[in-house]
Formats: C-alpha cells, sequence, structure tokens
C-alpha cells in the first residue's frame, strides 16, 4: 500500500476511506492514477485528460469507491465479482463487504506489479470468456463452499470474514497464518500458474515445485490422513505447500505478494529507507530488507502480545521458488 493523502488538506489517508475525515472531502480511488481522488457531492471526479469518472455504484452495498466510466455502473473491481450473498442474507451482505475489501487490496496489487488482468466478461465489454479472472464470493453459513480456483474463478467463503470462524479453522489445520487476503492471494496465485507457466517455463517450474500432473485428489487424500512428509521445512514455506506441486506453487506466490507488499508499505510509511526497485534480485530483497524488516515487525507484535506478524523461515529452496515467481511476474509484466 501507497501512503495515501487527501489531495485537498494533505491529512494521511487509508486505502478504504470514502470520504476525508479531516476535510469532510468526497473520495474515490482512480485505477488509472493508483490514487485517491477528491470527488465532488455526486460523486463525480474530472481527471487532467478532462474525462469524468464516477463513484463505483456498490458504495452502499460493499464500500467500494473505485471509479468507473459510467455513472450508475459497477467498476472494474466489482465486475469481477459473479456472484455473491443474496440481499435477503444480511449476515452474508455483512461478510460480503469485508471480502470485497481484501479483494480491492488484491486488485489494486496486481495491478501495481503489472500483471494482465481481464474479466471473464464477452469480448465486446473488454472481457476473456475461457481465459479471464473472476470471483464467486459465496456463504459458507448458508451452502457448502470450497476455497478454490477452477479455470479463472476463484470461490471465497466470506464467513471467514468472522475472525472467531476463521481462527477455528486456522487451529484445526494447524496453519500459522490465516486471512482474507491471503486466501485472494493464495488463490489467484493458482489462476496465474494456469495463464502464464506456459512453454518453456513448464519445464522449470516442474524442477522447484514438482510434477503437477500428479494426481491432486491423491494428494488431498495422502495429506490429511498422513500430514506433511518429514523435514519438509527445509523445502517448503508452509505444511499445505507439501500437498501438491499446485498448492506449492500458490503458496509461493502469496508469500511472494505478503513480501512485496509489506516491504513497500513499509518504505511507503518510512519504516525502512532501503527503495525495493533498487533489487533486481528477488532473493537479494529478501535477504538484504525482509528478514530484518519481518524480525523487527515480529517483535512489535510481540511487544503487543500478539502472534508474530510473519511466523515463516524461508530456507534456501523456498527462495529458489520465490525467485521463479518474481521472474515470471516481471515477465508477465512486459
Amino acid at each position: 500500500m501507497k501512503a495515501y493523502t487527501c489531495r485537498v488538506c494533505n491529512s494521511p489517508l487509508y486505502f478504504e476511506n470514502s470520504l476525508c475525515v479531516s476535510c469532510k472531502t468526497g473520495l474515490g480511488y482512480s485505477r488509472g492514477e493508483r490514487a485517491i481522488v477528491p470527488v465532488d457531492r455526486k460523486g463525480r471526479y474530472v481527471d487532467q485528460a478532462g474525462l469524468i469518472w464516477w463513484v463505483c455504484k456498490n458504495l452502499n452495498l460493499s464500500g467500494c469507491t473505485w471509479l468507473t466510466e459510467i455513472k450508475g455502473d459497477a467498476c472494474f473491481s466489482c465486475e469481477l465479482t459473479r456472484t455473491r450473498p443474496a440481499d435477503s442474507d444480511l449476515a452474508g451482505l455483512a461478510a460480503f463487504h469485508q471480502a470485497e475489501s481484501a479483494k480491492r487490496h488484491l486488485i489494486a496489487e496486481l495491478d501495481l506489479r503489472g500483471l494482465p488482468l481481464v474479466s471473464k466478461a464477452s469480448p465486446g465489454k473488454g472481457g476473456d470468456p475461457v481465459n479471464g479472472l473472476a470471483f464467486d464470493l459465496l456463504n459458507g453459513e448458508k451452502e457448502k463452499v470450497i476455497i478454490g480456483h477452477d479455470e479463472g474463478v476463484i470461490t471465497i467463503d466470506v464467513a471467514e470474514t468472522d475472525d472467531a470462524l476463521r481462527e477455528k479453522v486456522r487451529v484445526r489445520l494447524d496453519e500459522p497464518y490465516r486471512t482474507m487476503l491471503g486466501h485472494f492471494r493464495h488463490e489467484v496465485g493458482h489462476y496465474y500458474e494456469w495463464q502464464l507457466v506456459r512453454g518453456d517455463l513448464i519445464d522449470e517450474c516442474r524442477s522447484l515445485f514438482g510434477d503437477e500432473s500428479a494426481s491432486y485428489e491423491d494428494a488431498i487424500d495422502r495429506h490429511y490422513s498422513e500430514g506433511p512428509p518429514k523435514g519438509w521445512r527445509k523445502s517448503y514455506i508452509s505444511t499445505y505447500a507439501t500437498m501438491h506441486p499446485f498448492e506449492d506453487f500458490a503458496e509461493t506466490f502469496a508469500h511472494y505478494l505478503h513480501i512485496r507488499d509489506t516491504i513497500e508499505t513499509a518504505n511507503a510509511f518510512g519504516l525502512t529507507k532501503v527503495d525495493p526497485a533498487a533489487f533486481s534480485v528477488f532473493r537479494d530483497l529478501v535477504f538484504g530488507v525482509w528478514v530484518p524488516l519481518s524480525a523487527a515487525l515480529n517483535q512489535i507484535n510481540r511487544s503487543m502480545g500478539r502472534n508474530d506478524l510473519y511466523p515463516f523461515v524461508i530456507p534456501e529452496p523456498v527462495l529458489d521458488k520465490l525467485e521463479f515467481v518474481s521472474k515470471l511476474v516481471d515477465r508477465a509484466a512486459r
């Protein structure tokens, strides 16, 4: 996240702000400018080119402040959501509001990385029904929901926005970390492996993560009956990554985003003076900035009586995997 400020009064803003608490100016997020911009009382913003933009129609439904070109229309981020809880599901809608906030963080982050983003809308609307991305945000309190990815459709259980429920699942699965943003980052990792790991990259990916053609069903059964293999910490970032090469890639992709976003946020707020862009090799960024920064952040959390912010150790093989993901992202962004 950037350190956003109000263009009217220069007060600090959060990414989610729809109103400046200091000067009461209405706000919107410009995806093109990657900035929070002032809007008038009608929710209108005029950019430097004279183009008129409007706050997303879902401002009251999901707290979305993103701008769209057509008044009364949904923004790009909201258009990516294919399914949401029904209007009659009040608890689901409240959870949907929080889930959409995490999703917007993800989309802004993917934009910053320069990764290709296209919806599953029709080609006439600028989408790609086959290779595009869509989200089904469902309420697991109302129906059975399996968080996952399938050919560009990411399914998320919005019920996990409830801290107590998510913590219960985390403990049951013996995970050190479980967040809504983490779910989105992991599942979009599956999407980008599906889209980007092709041609000459397949063999290199297999050499690092394993043969993805191995039976996924067998891997699930083995993982939940036997647990992770002995000595897994020497080669994997998490126990879940040990289940199957697909999960290893998605976990690694998520951690790549964790690390990049946290370092850039820390830099934006002056917590580190090292420019992340100065590192052309991702492993150098990990050693030079992330290791000392995450150690400091963990100590800060402990000072507040909280668990570690980043409860993971990165062994050498995982560095190689992170480097592969970093190069893959850079290649896709060219």
